[in-house]
């Protein structure tokens, strides 16, 4: 998906478009980082874009979507909040929608620092949950996120079986995205799902580089020209045998 720079009605449209086209082809639909808006910084921008506790257009949108198509819809967007001081803030929100409507969200940690990014939004301080959905627990992270792999450490206890990550990773760093996502797959024993966006904006040009690895570090998806995404169906028998056979997360420290 190309990201309309600051455009959130096309980008909403666009989205409920390409989620619909997947009804009954999928049980979870991932979109880039903040795909109803992009990277904006200016302060007025940001409060007419932002969703809010009170006003939440994206999230809305991707109510409908979810319920419309059948399927949890994953991706993140620009949130505004208000901290103890009273002042508004804004944080980088990754969203996990349900058909049910029901919602679970991670605020995006880790900032890119070499951008505006960690001037104007305000990291998040908790982990992901894990949510269950159709037998299957899933975690969530943000881009930079990836580079950090502690903070999302498989616990052997709750383990998740499902990484998404939203993205809007340049091609520039293109083996730095694939290795990385491939790394968390094989350390935290688990499928992972990258979701990149395509075109371009100030920070560089995007190649719709989205990857699924598998466990063993395999990449699984197969692209689909005509539904426009890159599709992959997970084995989650063969990911507990794995687990059991080879118990990694046990032995962590």
């Amino acid at each position: 998906m190309d990201i309309a720079w600051a455009d959130r009605k096309e980008n909403l449209f666009e989205m409920r478009r390409r989620v619909r086209q997947l009804r009954h082809k999928a049980d979870i639909v991932v979109l880039p980082e903040l795909f109803s808006t992009g990277f904006v910084k200016d302060p007025s921008q940001m409060s007419q874009l932002a969703d809010t506790a009170g006003e939440h257009p994206s999230l809305d949108a991707m109510k409908e979507a979810a319920a419309e198509a059948g399927a949890a819809v994953c991706g993140s967007v620009l949130y505004a909040a208000t901290d103890g001081a009273g002042n508004r803030v804004y944080t980088n929100r990754c969203y996990f929608v349900e058909p049910s409507g029901e919602v679970s969200y991670y605020d995006k940690r880790h900032l890119f620092s070499l951008t505006a990014e960690a001037k104007v939004l305000t990291p998040g301080t908790r982990r992901s949950p894990i949510v269950r959905f159709r037998g299957c627990n899933v975690a969530m992270a943000v881009c930079y996120d990836l580079r950090f792999p502690q903070w999302m450490r498989n616990n052997a206890d709750n383990p998740y079986d499902l990484l998404l990550i939203p993205a809007n990773w340049p091609e520039s760093r293109e083996h730095a995205w694939t290795s990385l996502l491939c790394a968390r797959a094989i350390e935290n024993q688990c499928y992972v799902a990258g979701a990149d966006r395509s075109g371009s904006d100030d920070m560089g040009t995007y190649g719709a580089m989205s990857r699924i690895f598998s466990p063993q570090g395999l990449s699984i998806g197969t692209d689909n020209p005509h539904l426009g995404a890159l599709i992959a169906v997970l084995d989650l028998d063969a990911l507990h045998a794995l687990r059991q056979s080879f118990p990694v997360l046990r032995d962590k420290d």
